[in-house]
């Protein structure tokens, strides 16, 4: 596969194997983000449950941190805000999911115009990550 010389590399993650074993295992996830707040997956998670729940604004809110979190390791990993985020790689899941999320809670509450902007957040990151969210 050629790389377009002039879009930025693609951002991967690091690895966060204690608390993804910890999530994948079935801690409480409010207890995998107590002990990892830096791990987005655990608010993902979160998020995605209060979701199904209707707790929209808990949603709202859970999907808001990882997001945030998630921004703060991708820019630690070299994002300058924009480029791929490839959704292949397991460790961007958890962003990925917490934009998804946030996308949805924003929706549900009427906040249409950050509905908007995470979900062209996402198709820029990697078009992939919307179907894999169901925001396609």
């Amino acid at each position: 596969m050629t790389r377009n010389l002039l879009e930025p590399p693609e951002t991967l993650l690091p690895e966060s194997p204690e608390a993804r074993d910890e999530l994948s295992a079935g801690t409480d996830p409010t207890v995998v983000a107590a002990h990892h707040p830096a791990f987005s997956a655990a608010w993902a998670t979160l998020a995605e449950a209060a979701l199904e729940s209707g707790e929209n604004i808990a949603a709202y809110a859970y999907a808001r941190t990882g997001y945030h979190r998630g921004l703060d390791a991708l820019r630690k990993a070299g994002w300058k805000g924009f480029g791929p985020v490839p959704w292949r790689h397991e460790p961007n899941q958890g962003v990925l999911r917490s934009i998804a999320a946030l996308a949805k809670a924003a929706k549900s509450i009427g906040e249409d115009e950050e509905f908007d902007r995470c979900r062209k957040l996402l198709e820029d990151s990697d078009p992939k990550s919307l179907e894999a969210t169901g925001l396609a």
